[in-house]
């Protein structure tokens, strides 16, 4: 017979299912790029009213115009601790390895804003080497500004040497989320894949983009990080937008994708959150679980123990950053 608890003495999913393990991070599924100061409040405008279901990542690389690279930085950390910023859900992607500014673009945005920015965004390795130099360069300057927290990571992977790396890369310390970079990443081939591989069909249908993408989740997975897809190039086309991102989370296990047009966003959040009727699921299952403190049950006429129960937990707090609305029941355990 299951022994159930009284709700005083009911644990917590988090305490139960990851005891001495690292949970998966649960972020948001879309990143939106901004590169100017207009577009980065106007980001921000819409993130509040969509209730921050999706993060922005303000653009140091491609949004500094030349010569003003310092001043761009500075408007970058100054738009991260603004009252605008309210769901502390903007990011920055700073310049690549190879460029002189991205030690600069570090030592301005660290030590003025590395308490408010969601997460730093490495573009254009080319080896895990200069992941690892990144990374300790970001944490030397937090240890000297007292930043508080890690800083999480995110890494690009659009060229062939960061594809070989990816494995290597994604067990860095403070990565979060690995980004497949696709434009990038065909303009590597020399012309050997045709531009139509930069867009569907073929970005999802080319053997060799396919392998590119199974190899960047399955590294992604394999340290605990999010792997993210990459934009797509229609920008006004809300139907391709969210076709590509149902491609990219049912066909590759992507789970999160950017934007970089406010249009994409809420077709990408359509596609890449859970549906209602597996989460109403979900939480019934966690519920009869909890009460018989996490031993296994059956539901339905399945069995259930403590694999299903991470995984459908997983998907709850998913469902719960995308704005899928949850049974009262849910928040009362878990999210009071």
């Amino acid at each position: 017979m299951t022994t159930r608890t009284t709700p005083t003495s009911r644990i917590h999913p988090n305490d139960a299912l990851f005891q001495g393990e690292k949970p998966f991070p649960i972020i948001n599924t879309c990143e939106h790029f901004a590169g100017s100061e207009k577009l980065i409040e106007k980001a921000m405008e819409l993130q509040a009213k969509l209730e921050g279901v999706f993060d922005i990542t303000m653009d140091c690389e491609d949004g500094a115009k030349q010569g003003e690279e310092r001043a761009h930085a500075e408007m970058v950390a100054a738009m991260a601790k603004s009252a605008k910023n309210i769901h502390k859900k903007a990011g920055v992607r700073i310049h690549d390895y190879s460029n002189a500014f991205w030690k600069q673009d570090v030592d301005i945005l660290v030590p003025a804003a590395g308490e408010a920015l969601a997460y730093i965004t490495l573009p254009k390795p080319t080896k895990v080497d200069q992941v690892r130099e990144q990374i300790a360069y970001i944490q030397d300057a937090a240890k000297k500004a007292r930043v508080t927290r890690e800083i999480p990571i995110h890494v690009l992977v659009e060229t062939h040497g960061a594809l070989r790396d990816a494995y290597d890369i994604a067990a860095l310390p403070w990565v979060q989320v690995l980004d497949f970079g696709l434009m990038d990443f065909v303009s590597g081939f020399h012309g050997a894949i045709g531009s139509e591989c930069m867009r569907s069909p073929g970005q999802f249908e080319h053997r060799a983009i396919a392998y590119a993408k199974t190899r960047v989740v399955s590294a992604a997975m394999c340290s605990g990080v999010v792997p993210a897809h990459n934009v797509t190039l229609d920008l006004k086309n809300v139907y391709q937008t969210q076709a590509d991102a149902a491609r990219a989370r049912n066909e590759f296990g992507f789970l999160r994708m950017w934007s970089i047009y406010p249009a994409q966003i809420q077709p990408i959040v359509d596609a890449m959150k859970p549906k209602h009727d597996e989460v109403e699921q979900a939480v019934n299952i966690l519920i009869a679980a909890q009460d018989a403190n996490w031993g296994p049950i059956q539901y339905a006429g399945e069995l259930h123990d403590r694999a299903t129960y991470r995984y459908f937990w997983e998907l709850i707090q998913t469902a719960r950053v995308t704005n899928v609305p949850l049974p009262n029941a849910a928040g009362e355990r878990w999210f009071a």
